[in-house]
């Protein structure tokens, strides 16, 4: 007489996708994927009030996001600041950092721009200057102005696109560059297109909505199991 249930044999049985954690807990292969990072531009419309930049750079670190660059000035508006973020992370992980900028209360409207947004960034670069003709020469070239001079070194001021920056760097270095200093990118949305809109309800309701999609995520998940 055959005792237990019936049945495919053990060998004959399927075996579920994944791989098990430590606690036993079956990982599904689509979240242990990997994903390719991007270079993404977030910016962030925030109340402008002292401990807005400290909020945000320390969810920055407990978090562990990669963050190439942050940085935060007024607006047209005395009560707004805007922090421009680059960000260098999976699709997940940019994801991620929209959503938790949206938690934090002097937050009023987070957006990730577009690849043809207009950025720009500045530096400024002192060289030696035993050459001036040609470090002029070099300067009209990259439209960048003389800020600091004396008889051995000179500092330019060049703002543009990063390439730009750097194409400048490359070239200023046949001089011999004493000191760099760099801001990180400022973005604006192109036309009359809207970088951050200035409204709460805004932000509420895209917290809203990330909320009822992980609740109709997290339904899914217990229907299945």
């Amino acid at each position: 007489m055959k005792r237990g249930l019936e049945g495919p044999e053990p060998d004959e049985r399927p075996t579920p996708a994944g791989r098990r954690n430590k606690q036993g807990i079956r990982i599904d292969p689509e979240a242990e994927a990997t994903h390719e990072s991007r270079r993404t531009v977030i910016s962030a419309l925030v109340e402008h009030e002292p401990g807005v930049l400290s909020d945000v750079s320390g969810l920055f670190s407990r978090r562990q996001f990669n963050i190439e660059s942050l940085t935060v000035g007024p607006t047209q508006d005395d009560d707004r600041a805007r922090i421009t973020i680059v960000v260098e992370e999976p699709d997940p992980g940019i994801d991620q950092v929209e959503k938790q900028l949206r938690k934090l209360v002097p937050v009023i409207s987070v957006r990730e721009l577009e690849p043809d947004a207009m950025r720009r960034e500045l530096a400024l670069i002192k060289v030696n200057a035993e050459r001036p003709d040609r470090v002029a020469a070099v300067a009209d070239m990259y439209g960048a102005k003389t800020v600091d001079s004396c008889p051995k070194t000179a500092t330019l001021e060049v703002t543009g696109a990063r390439q730009k920056i750097e194409a400048a760097i490359d070239t200023f270095s046949q001089f011999g560059i004493r000191e760099i200093s760099r801001t990180g990118p400022t973005a604006l949305a192109r036309g009359i297109d809207d970088t951050a809109v200035s409204t709460l309800a805004t932000t509420a309701d895209a917290s809203a909505a990330d909320e009822a999609n992980y609740d109709g995520q997290y339904t899914e998940t217990a229907n299945d199991d």
